[in-house]
């Protein structure tokens, strides 16, 4: 198998958050994984990513910085709408429209909140509950990890 099909299929499970994937070309095998399966066949691990070495003097703001960011979700209360995957963030189906909602909007269970590709496939991200849009955690266009906060829904205003 070319070792340009091979990194592309390496780039391709970075991109879609797979965990795992396998590709038969003839004789030719190869299965590609994020995580080590301990079986018997052969697999290319994608790498741990490098952990960066602080020098001496960060560990004071190194420590500092984590703390602030649960402090900052913490709180804000209310309902989080997570992304169920990892892709691009879109609030509305095309530039020209008006987002699915606005911070202040009143939402039901089931209405369409937002847009996230994946793999050039759009898929609608529904809300979970009724309420209010209290925050919007993402902008238009950026890319999302797999749970990561998009929406704040506040329920005691559902009606």
């Amino acid at each position: 198998m070319d070792i340009r099909k091979v990194k592309k299929l390496i780039e391709l499970l970075d991109e879609s958050g797979i965990a795992e994937i396998e590709i038969c070309e003839g004789e030719d095998s190869v299965r590609i994984s994020r995580y080590p399966t301990g079986t018997p066949q052969p697999a290319m691990v994608a790498a741990p990513l490098p952990v960066p070495v602080a020098a001496p003097s960060a560990p004071a703001v190194a420590a500092a910085a984590p703390e602030a960011a649960p402090a900052a979700e913490a709180e804000e209360e209310g309902y989080a709408v997570t992304a169920p995957m990892v892709g691009t963030f879109y609030s509305a189906t095309s530039p020209d429209t008006d987002p699915f909602v606005k911070v202040g909007d009143p939402v039901n269970e089931g209405d369409t909140l937002c847009i996230i590709e994946a793999m050039k496939m759009m898929n609608q991200i529904e809300a979970e509950i009724s309420g209010t849009i209290k925050s919007i955690k993402v902008q238009n266009g950026e890319p999302v990890e797999y749970g990561q906060t998009l929406f704040i829904i506040d329920q005691r205003t559902a009606s």
